[in-house]
């Protein structure tokens, strides 16, 4: 028999990667690694980043030691979950010769299944529009539906939002929406403890199988209160209202000249957005011809080769890269795909060598320009 609500202590943690090991699966949670937090297999709860926090700023970011011992007390690193469902890059299918042709082994890539533990709720926002980009498509990604079938999915409240961070504005934080199996609250008022929230039977059964006592009114009030001191302390904002046709009404904006002067088209911010997809394939035989494979790998709107087609580059300028990224993140998403394909997360913010700020560059494009300046 399940539970639906409960708390736990630091300690039911432990139990819950436990539980998810023995059941077989590969448990990927926060670890501090090379400066950042970044999400990593851990055979323990040990491994979170217990006692650290994050600073962030356009272009900037810090790990510092917080003043507790709180689990989740930071926002987002610069790596997103969907590593573990789309890899940077993997193999599709191998081929060797024969005497009589070909021998193709189509690579499956058998792996155990996974379970996160300490999703963000922009992050489980950005996790429904990967679902929406693979599964929407006329022709669905196998090996994207398999990993993401067998996954379970823990999700963390945001209680230390960053300076970068914009989910109130996309309604997606600091409060989870739906979409995880269990739902964890870290309260750190006087008792550290968690209220957990089941969202599905597997999360239920989970939390039935780990210590934990009923949820009191004071633990619910307690959950409400850090996530609306969260969202209180959130500052950034981006003003989303018709902002799809705002971005196809100023494709000749002279901010995008602007912005062209600063952004290096290093693909920073497509590298650590959770949202984006695109990827390109690779393929390699060795000497004798005798092995071929066919790999693929992330790849960005930002490349000179993305838009390559026989003939030449359709973007050949770092102006028309950028506008093609914003106004497809921002805009034509909704056309593909009838979301938005940003969280508010501020990643790519944080993680631009220049500090460009995608809210900053909206709330430009809305000043219109005088007549004349070619601004339509």
């Amino acid at each position: 028999m399940g539970v639906d609500r409960a708390v736990i202590g630091p300690d039911g943690l432990s139990e819950i990667v436990t539980v998810l090991r023995a059941d077989g699966r590969r448990v990927i949670a926060p670890v501090v690694r090379d400066g950042a937090i970044v999400p990593a297999e851990v055979a323990s709860a040990d491994e979170l980043p217990i006692g650290w926090t994050d600073d962030q700023d356009a272009g900037s970011y810090r790990l510092r030691r917080r003043a507790d011992a709180a689990r989740f007390g930071y926002a987002v690193g610069p790596q997103s979950w969907r590593r573990f469902l789309t890899p940077v890059r993997e193999r599709l299918w191998q081929a060797d010769r024969t005497g009589q042709g070909f021998v193709v082994d189509p690579d499956p890539a058998v792996e155990p299944p996974a379970a996160f533990l300490g999703v963000r709720p922009c992050e489980l926002a950005a996790l429904a529009v990967q679902d929406r980009v693979q599964f929407g498509a006329e022709s669905v990604d196998g090996r994207y539906a398999r990993r993401r079938a067998d996954l379970l999915v823990i999700a963390v409240d945001c209680g230390t939002p960053a300076a970068t961070c914009f989910c109130t504005s996309m309604g997606t934080g600091p409060r989870s929406g739906p979409g995880a199996d269990l739902v964890l609250t870290e309260i750190l008022d006087g008792e550290h403890r968690f209220l957990a929230v089941a969202g599905s039977d597997r999360g239920s059964e989970l939390l039935a199988g780990v210590a934990h006592r009923p949820a009191r009114s004071e633990d619910e009030a307690a959950a409400v209160h850090v996530t609306a001191d969260a969202a209180a302390r959130i500052r950034r904002r981006m003003d989303t209202d018709r902002l799809p046709e705002l971005l196809a009404d100023t494709l000749e904006h002279p901010r995008w000249d602007d912005v062209a002067t600063r952004c290096l088209a290093c693909a920073n911010c497509t590298l650590v957005c959770p949202t984006c997809f695109c990827t390109d394939t690779e393929d390699v035989t060795d000497l004798t011809g005798d092995h071929a494979e066919r790999w693929r790998r992330w790849d960005s709107c930002f490349s000179l080769d993305f838009s390559y087609v026989h003939g030449g580059t359709m973007r050949t300028s770092t102006r028309a890269r950028y506008r093609q990224w914003l106004t497809h993140k921002l805009g034509t998403w909704w056309d593909q795909f009838g979301t938005s394909g940003c969280v508010g997360c501020g990643r790519c913010i944080a993680w631009c060598p220049v500090g460009i700020d995608l809210t900053a560059e909206v709330a430009a494009l809305r000043v219109r320009e005088p007549a004349g300046t070619g601004t339509r």
